[in-house]
């Protein structure tokens, strides 16, 4: 499949559900069926250089005219499982996002106030054809946001270095996990937080990202990966990155009462991704 640039596309990290074949009705589950038979499949590089081109045309068009027939392609066990691109849908969401972070007139300059209004009420028209439309695909800038690391475990950590040649052989960083176990670490979590913390954003996000994973099939797979940040960080710190023990090991901690033990492990959480986004103040 052509590329549109070969420049790597730093900074995105994802959360990804894959979900069986069998989660899919026809003529869906035929089309992934016969995509994932396919060689020579696209990356998350390949999706974020096609977004980048969209936004070079004046205007710029900052969400796809037409939906992606893509996914990221996961085999386990024998079972085929896949994760839509679902292109559109994620555009119009970080569109949303994106009026709320940038000041107006950085707003406008990249986005014009036309072109907004215009994918604002293609995004209204849309949602009233697909009530229950829902992204296969979660993406942060510059972070893994800390609910993300309760989905999973240490043990299901994978990390290969790469080559020198990040084009050839590029480094990764991920876990991936099955979506009971996920799921239960969402509701044990979320007790252990209840009863040790006041309501605020970590159990809201902990909240919202356990309902998002309930839409999906109980056979599905969960990812998180590091994406295109392992292409900034040195490699000493991403071998050294064990962000999903920290996280679980201050869960523990509150669980027992150990509030000095959590507050440990909050704290080392807390200096290893205050580093991360200072590299975005440089940049």
């Amino acid at each position: 499949m052509p590329k549109v640039t070969s420049v790597i596309v730093p900074y995105a990290t994802y959360l990804r559900v894959y979900e069986p074949l069998a989660a899919f009705p026809e003529p869906e589950r035929g089309h992934w069926a016969r995509y994932a038979r396919r060689g020579d499949l696209p990356t998350y590089q390949d999706e974020l250089r096609r977004a980048l081109a969209d936004l070079v045309p004046t205007p710029p068009v900052p969400v796809p005219v037409h939906e992606s027939g893509d996914a990221f392609v996961l085999e386990t066990d024998g079972v085929v499982c896949v994760c839509p691109w679902g292109t559109r849908l994620r555009g119009w969401q970080a569109l949303e996002e994106v009026v709320e972070e940038l000041p107006p007139p950085v707003l406008d300059a990249a986005l014009p106030p036309l072109v907004r209004r215009q994918a604002a009420q293609d995004y209204e028209r849309w949602l009233a054809r697909n009530p229950d439309a829902r992204p296969w695909i979660r993406t942060a800038a510059w972070q893994v946001p800390i609910n993300w690391f309760v989905l999973v475990a240490d043990e299901e950590r994978e990390y290969v270095k790469g080559s020198g040649d990040a084009a050839a052989e590029p480094p990764v960083l991920r876990y991936r996990t099955p979506m009971v176990q996920a799921r239960r670490r969402v509701a044990r979590a979320l007790r252990a937080l209840r009863d040790a913390v006041d309501e605020g954003p970590l159990i809201d996000g902990l909240v919202d990202v356990g309902r998002w994973l309930e839409e999906f099939h109980p056979r599905s797979y969960v990812e998180l990966d590091y994406g295109g940040l392992v292409h900034v960080l040195p490699a000493g710190e991403l071998e050294d990155d064990h962000s999903a023990a920290d996280v679980a090991e201050g869960i523990e901690a509150l669980r027992h009462g150990d509030e000095a033990a959590a507050v440990a492990a909050y704290g080392r959480l807390v200096d290893r991704w205050r580093a991360v986004r200072e590299r975005r103040s440089a940049n």
